[in-house]
């Protein structure tokens, strides 16, 4: 949003949160104008975007559609899974007045502290099937992504779901285990910090990311997580097994298999 503003996107932004605390620090940063009830800020806006837990999303983004109906309004969301959205939306009347995003950028902080600016610049949004969304709908949402320096890729729902299960859901779930693994044995948080070198801090570093935001996310998209959940096990056992028979040529052919992913990632 602070983006938004300073490229001329945006005339003015309105905030909308349940939590006054959280409503009047964005006031006090500049993050928004002013703030405003849901109803009062959806009558008052062009564009509305969404960026709650998506199981909430899922709720509000029906009730904002029969707040629009009959009107040029757009309203898009930022929520990190689509399948289930979508099919909150499929049968409405105003269904092509919603563009489904997700930007593939953000840190493992919440809340209106955490804003930052520059955050999506040269990042990839996702767009979730663009043919539901009206074209001016579609287009004011691609523009603000534009705006935002954002490459735009295209997908349905269903695929999005997978994909990011693989290259971000999972990487939260490990971070998060990592995390629980090291703090059941050691107890005392200096000597985790004493030895943590970098490749700990970047591996946990996800850990430390809201719950409210996640566990959401982990049930909406439950079946491909799962999927990639029993891959990563079936990976690990590998290790174990080879570890455990002091396998040295089976942990590298494992390791120099993994190596290829340079090939994808520079």
């Amino acid at each position: 949003m602070i983006d938004l503003r300073k490229r001329g996107f945006a005339e003015k932004i309105i905030g909308v949160d349940t939590n006054v605390q959280h409503r009047n620090i964005a006031e006090l940063c500049g993050l928004v104008d002013e703030t405003d009830s849901l109803e009062n800020a959806v009558r008052r806006s062009d564009l509305i975007v969404l960026s709650a837990p998506v199981n909430t999303n899922c709720i509000l983004l029906p009730a904002i559609l029969d707040m629009i109906n009959g009107t040029d309004k757009v309203v898009t969301d930022m929520g990190s899974t689509k399948a289930s959205i979508a099919r909150a939306s499929e049968n409405h009347s105003s269904r092509g007045r919603y563009v489904a995003v997700h930007p593939m950028a953000g840190t493992e902080f919440s809340g209106p502290l955490a804003a930052i600016g520059k955050l999506f610049d040269y990042k990839i949004a996702i767009i979730c099937d663009p043919e539901k969304s009206d074209n001016d709908a579609l287009g004011l949402v691609e523009n603000m992504l534009s705006v935002l320096n954002m490459s735009i890729l295209y997908m349905n729902s269903v695929d999005h779901d997978v994909h990011v299960a693989y290259v971000s859901h999972i990487s939260h779930i490990t971070s998060f285990s990592l995390a629980l693994s090291v703090l059941e044995k050691e107890e005392e948080a200096r000597n985790i910090l004493a030895l943590a070198g970098g490749g700990f801090e970047s591996t946990v570093r996800l850990a430390k990311s809201n719950s409210e935001t996640w566990a959401p996310i982990f049930t909406e998209n439950a079946e491909p997580i799962i999927e990639v959940i029993d891959t990563y096990i079936e990976k690990m056992n590998l290790f174990r097994k080879f570890i455990v028979e002091k396998d040295m040529s089976g942990l590298k052919l494992l390791m120099e298999e993994a190596n290829k992913i340079r090939k994808i990632l520079h």
